[in-house]
């Protein structure tokens, strides 16, 4: 397990990322990925994979 930081966040202080924030995300992981299975392994990584966020 890795030691706290002063800089670490605890989870309950992040909010939810807005719509447009995760779409545009997405949008750049998308233009970055080497393939469709690698867009899809760092959208699950980062939490905005489509349809993962409650959709």
């Amino acid at each position: 397990m890795a030691a706290k930081g002063a800089n670490d966040i605890a989870d309950d202080d992040l909010e939810p990322l807005a719509d447009e924030t995760a779409r545009q995300a997405q949008r750049v992981v998308a233009a970055y990925a080497e393939d469709a299975d690698e867009c899809r392994m760092l959208l699950s990584m980062l939490g905005i994979a489509p349809g993962g966020r409650g959709e």
